[in-house]
């Protein structure tokens, strides 16, 4: 049996699920057993024979996920290779006084939930805030996006000039996806224009890079230096 995670006892039912399906979605996705103290909120897996690497170690994510307020739906996705959570403290930001959490929790939020669901539309990620800790989860793109925008807002920046930044940060990825679409078509096109004026070529490079060289006895291949 393999620790996991700890849970805050409200955060345990909501692993549970109702009549348990909950928990048995993340035990398929994961490939073991939960095994869940109802009294320290302690979450352990029994593995299902020898586990997979990338289940090993996307398991705690998706239980401490849970446990910071992402729904069980949405924390999931840390399953896949190219998922992954990330999480802020915001006492380290503006301090342990209670009022000062509060408020900048407020902030992340804002009024009826807007700048949480601003960024997560912008970016890509699901963000949840819940005590004094800020979830995120993404790929490497759309963290990209967001963490600059919870940082902002947690170091004391206005939401106008994080959301522009988000913005300006969208623009530059769809450049630079352009860029090297424009440049693979282009290399394409070089080699088919090359095979025009050499036909065969691009399949005799093709062969070249894909069988070994064959020797006759007593030969060998020397390099020499210029």
């Amino acid at each position: 049996m393999e620790h996991l995670s700890r849970l805050p006892k409200d955060r345990i039912a909501v692993l549970i699920g109702k009549s348990g399906k909950t928990r048995e979605m993340i035990e398929e996705a994961c490939g073991g057993k939960l095994t869940i103290d109802s009294q320290s909120g302690d979450v352990s897996i029994t593995w299902d024979g020898e586990p997979d690497p990338v289940s090993r170690m996307k398991a705690p994510e998706v239980i401490t996920a849970i446990a910071r307020g992402v729904a069980p739906a949405r924390a999931i996705q840390l399953v896949q290779d190219d998922m992954f959570l990330r999480m802020y403290d915001i006492r380290e930001w503006v301090g342990r006084q209670p009022n000062q959490t509060r408020r900048m929790r407020s902030r992340l939020i804002g009024t009826n939930g807007r700048i949480r669901t601003l960024i997560e539309e912008m970016s890509g990620c699901e963000i949840a805030v819940y005590g004094s800790t800020v979830a995120v989860i993404g790929d490497n793109d759309s963290l990209a996006l967001a963490t600059p925008a919870i940082e902002g807002i947690l170091g004391g920046s206005e939401h106008s000039t994080v959301l522009f930044g988000i913005e300006q940060d969208k623009r530059r990825q769809r450049l630079k996806s352009k860029s090297l679409e424009t440049f693979r078509d282009k290399s394409s096109l070089d080699s088919d224009s090359f095979d025009v004026m050499v036909p065969g070529f691009t399949e005799a490079r093709r062969r070249m890079s894909e069988e070994p060289l064959e020797l006759e006895d007593g030969e060998s291949v020397v390099f020499e230096e210029e």
